[in-house]
Protein backbone atom coordinates (compact mmCIF):
# COMPACT_ATOMS: atom_id res chain seq x y z
CA UNK A 1 0.00 0.00 0.00
CA UNK A 2 2.82 2.42 0.83
CA UNK A 3 4.42 1.85 -2.56
CA UNK A 4 1.13 2.41 -4.38
CA UNK A 5 0.47 5.54 -2.32
CA UNK A 6 3.91 6.96 -3.13
CA UNK A 7 3.45 6.05 -6.79
CA UNK A 8 0.10 7.86 -6.87
CA UNK A 9 1.69 10.95 -5.30
CA UNK A 10 4.54 10.84 -7.84
CA UNK A 11 2.13 10.54 -10.77
CA UNK A 12 0.01 13.37 -9.42
CA UNK A 13 3.13 15.51 -9.08
CA UNK A 14 4.14 14.76 -12.66
CA UNK A 15 0.64 15.50 -13.85
CA UNK A 16 0.71 18.94 -12.24
CA UNK A 17 4.17 19.80 -13.57
CA UNK A 18 4.36 22.60 -16.14
CA UNK A 19 7.04 24.28 -18.21
CA UNK A 20 7.84 27.75 -16.92
CA UNK A 21 10.27 29.98 -18.82
CA UNK A 22 11.50 33.40 -17.84
CA UNK A 23 13.83 35.55 -19.93
CA UNK A 24 14.68 39.15 -20.78
CA UNK A 25 13.79 40.56 -24.19
CA UNK A 26 15.74 43.63 -25.40
CA UNK A 27 14.24 46.21 -27.74
CA UNK A 28 13.82 45.29 -31.44
CA UNK A 29 14.37 41.62 -30.73
CA UNK A 30 12.51 38.46 -31.79
CA UNK A 31 12.66 35.35 -29.62
CA UNK A 32 10.83 32.10 -30.35
CA UNK A 33 10.35 28.97 -28.25
CA UNK A 34 9.60 25.78 -30.19
CA UNK A 35 8.38 22.34 -29.18
CA UNK A 36 7.21 19.21 -30.97
CA UNK A 37 3.72 18.16 -29.86
CA UNK A 38 1.59 15.17 -30.84
CA UNK A 39 -1.77 15.27 -32.58
CA UNK A 40 -5.01 16.07 -30.69
CA UNK A 41 -3.24 17.50 -27.64
CA UNK A 42 -4.67 20.39 -25.66
CA UNK A 43 -2.10 23.17 -25.16
CA UNK A 44 -2.57 26.16 -22.90
CA UNK A 45 -0.28 29.03 -22.05
CA UNK A 46 -0.15 31.99 -19.72
CA UNK A 47 2.20 34.92 -20.19
CA UNK A 48 3.11 38.05 -18.27
CA UNK A 49 5.45 40.85 -19.32
CA UNK A 50 6.99 43.53 -17.18
CA UNK A 51 6.16 47.16 -17.80
CA UNK A 52 8.37 48.99 -20.29
CA UNK A 53 7.25 52.48 -21.37
CA UNK A 54 7.58 53.00 -25.11
CA UNK A 55 8.28 49.32 -25.76
CA UNK A 56 5.57 47.28 -27.49
CA UNK A 57 5.65 43.50 -27.66
CA UNK A 58 3.80 41.29 -30.12
CA UNK A 59 2.95 37.69 -29.23
CA UNK A 60 2.48 35.13 -32.01
CA UNK A 61 1.66 31.45 -31.61
CA UNK A 62 1.78 29.25 -34.70
CA UNK A 63 2.97 26.01 -36.25
CA UNK A 64 5.60 25.06 -38.81
CA UNK A 65 3.03 25.31 -41.63
CA UNK A 66 2.53 29.02 -41.01
CA UNK A 67 -0.89 28.77 -39.35
CA UNK A 68 -1.63 31.42 -36.72
CA UNK A 69 -3.14 29.95 -33.57
CA UNK A 70 -2.97 33.07 -31.40
CA UNK A 71 -1.86 36.64 -31.99
CA UNK A 72 -1.74 39.62 -29.66
CA UNK A 73 -0.43 43.10 -30.35
CA UNK A 74 0.97 45.10 -27.44
CA UNK A 75 0.85 42.00 -25.22
CA UNK A 76 1.22 42.53 -21.48
CA UNK A 77 -0.47 39.53 -19.88
CA UNK A 78 -3.04 36.94 -20.82
CA UNK A 79 -3.78 33.33 -21.70
CA UNK A 80 -4.12 31.26 -24.86
CA UNK A 81 -5.22 27.71 -25.65
CA UNK A 82 -5.53 25.48 -28.71
CA UNK A 83 -5.74 21.83 -29.71
CA UNK A 84 -3.12 20.47 -32.10
CA UNK A 85 -4.37 19.24 -35.49
CA UNK A 86 -1.32 17.16 -36.34
CA UNK A 87 2.14 16.23 -35.12
CA UNK A 88 3.94 19.51 -35.67
CA UNK A 89 6.53 21.88 -34.32
CA UNK A 90 4.69 24.67 -32.55
CA UNK A 91 6.28 27.96 -31.61
CA UNK A 92 5.60 30.88 -29.30
CA UNK A 93 7.27 34.09 -30.48
CA UNK A 94 7.74 37.40 -28.69
CA UNK A 95 8.89 40.42 -30.69
CA UNK A 96 9.63 43.84 -29.20
CA UNK A 97 9.65 47.07 -31.18
CA UNK A 98 10.57 50.61 -30.23
CA UNK A 99 10.47 53.84 -32.17
CA UNK A 100 13.70 55.16 -33.63
CA UNK A 101 15.66 57.37 -31.27
CA UNK A 102 14.05 55.98 -28.12
CA UNK A 103 15.57 53.68 -25.53
CA UNK A 104 14.00 51.21 -23.14
CA UNK A 105 15.32 48.56 -20.74
CA UNK A 106 14.90 44.86 -21.59
CA UNK A 107 11.46 43.49 -20.87
CA UNK A 108 11.07 40.52 -18.55
CA UNK A 109 8.89 37.78 -20.02
CA UNK A 110 7.35 34.98 -17.99
CA UNK A 111 5.73 32.16 -19.93
CA UNK A 112 4.00 29.05 -18.57
CA UNK A 113 3.05 26.41 -21.15
CA UNK A 114 1.06 23.28 -20.33
CA UNK A 115 -0.11 20.48 -22.58
CA UNK A 116 -2.01 17.25 -22.23
CA UNK A 117 -3.25 16.51 -18.73
CA UNK A 118 -1.46 19.58 -17.41
CA UNK A 119 -3.57 21.89 -19.58
CA UNK A 120 -6.95 20.54 -18.51
CA UNK A 121 -8.94 22.44 -15.91
CA UNK A 122 -10.08 19.81 -13.44
CA UNK A 123 -11.74 22.43 -11.29
CA UNK A 124 -14.25 23.02 -14.08
CA UNK A 125 -14.65 19.27 -14.51
CA UNK A 126 -15.31 18.87 -10.79
CA UNK A 127 -17.94 21.61 -10.86
CA UNK A 128 -19.63 20.28 -13.99
CA UNK A 129 -19.72 16.65 -12.87
CA UNK A 130 -19.97 17.40 -9.13
CA UNK A 131 -16.94 15.30 -8.25
CA UNK A 132 -15.31 14.98 -4.87
CA UNK A 133 -11.58 15.87 -4.48
CA UNK A 134 -10.58 12.21 -4.46
CA UNK A 135 -12.65 11.54 -7.56
CA UNK A 136 -10.99 14.50 -9.27
CA UNK A 137 -7.53 13.11 -8.50
CA UNK A 138 -8.59 9.70 -9.79
CA UNK A 139 -9.89 11.37 -12.95
CA UNK A 140 -6.56 13.16 -13.33
CA UNK A 141 -4.64 9.91 -12.88
CA UNK A 142 -6.91 8.17 -15.39
CA UNK A 143 -6.28 10.86 -18.00
CA UNK A 144 -2.57 10.76 -17.28
CA UNK A 145 -2.54 6.99 -17.77
CA UNK A 146 -4.32 7.39 -21.11
CA UNK A 147 -1.74 9.97 -22.20
CA UNK A 148 1.10 7.64 -21.21
CA UNK A 149 -0.48 4.78 -23.17
CA UNK A 150 -0.88 7.06 -26.20
CA UNK A 151 2.74 8.17 -25.88
CA UNK A 152 3.96 4.57 -25.78
CA UNK A 153 1.78 3.70 -28.78
CA UNK A 154 3.22 6.64 -30.69
CA UNK A 155 6.77 5.64 -29.74
CA UNK A 156 6.10 2.09 -30.93
CA UNK A 157 4.72 3.42 -34.21
CA UNK A 158 7.78 5.65 -34.68
CA UNK A 159 10.04 2.70 -33.91
CA UNK A 160 8.29 0.59 -36.55
CA UNK A 161 8.60 3.40 -39.09
CA UNK A 162 12.30 3.82 -38.32
CA UNK A 163 12.87 0.06 -38.57
CA UNK A 164 11.09 -0.07 -41.93
CA UNK A 165 13.17 2.89 -43.12
CA UNK A 166 16.40 1.20 -41.99
CA UNK A 167 15.47 -2.06 -43.70
CA UNK A 168 14.56 -0.22 -46.90
CA UNK A 169 17.82 1.73 -46.77
CA UNK A 170 19.86 -1.44 -46.18
CA UNK A 171 18.15 -3.12 -49.15
CA UNK A 172 18.89 -0.16 -51.41
CA UNK A 173 22.51 -0.05 -50.24
CA UNK A 174 22.86 -3.78 -50.97
CA UNK A 175 21.45 -3.40 -54.48
CA UNK A 176 23.65 -0.39 -55.13
CA UNK A 177 26.72 -2.31 -53.94
CA UNK A 178 25.92 -5.23 -56.25
CA UNK A 179 25.34 -2.82 -59.15
CA UNK A 180 28.66 -1.06 -58.41
CA UNK A 181 30.54 -4.40 -58.34
CA UNK A 182 28.99 -5.42 -61.65
CA UNK A 183 30.00 -2.09 -63.18
CA UNK A 184 33.56 -2.49 -61.89
CA UNK A 185 33.80 -6.05 -63.21
CA UNK A 186 32.47 -4.95 -66.59
CA UNK A 187 34.93 -2.04 -66.69
CA UNK A 188 37.84 -4.27 -65.71
CA UNK A 189 36.90 -6.85 -68.39
CA UNK A 190 36.63 -4.13 -71.04
CA UNK A 191 40.04 -2.74 -70.05
CA UNK A 192 41.63 -6.18 -70.33
CA UNK A 193 40.26 -6.76 -73.83
CA UNK A 194 41.07 -3.21 -74.91
CA UNK A 195 44.67 -3.44 -73.71
CA UNK A 196 45.03 -6.86 -75.31
CA UNK A 197 43.91 -5.52 -78.69
CA UNK A 198 46.12 -2.44 -78.27
CA UNK A 199 49.23 -4.48 -77.49
CA UNK A 200 48.47 -6.82 -80.40
CA UNK A 201 48.13 -3.87 -82.77
CA UNK A 202 51.53 -2.62 -81.60
CA UNK A 203 52.91 -6.15 -81.96
CA UNK A 204 54.00 -6.16 -78.34
CA UNK A 205 52.29 -9.49 -77.72
CA UNK A 206 51.21 -12.31 -79.98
Amino acid sequence: MDVLYLLAILIAFLASYSDCVMFHLPANTLKCLREEIHKDVLVSGEYELSEAPGLKTTLHVGDSRGHTLYHKDDATHGKFAFTTDDYEVYEVCFETKIQAGQQAPPREVKLVVKHGVEARSYEDVAKAEKLKPLEVELKRLEDLSEDIVKSFAYMRKREEEMRDTNESTNTRVLYFSIFSMCCLLALATWQVFYLRRYFKSKKLIE
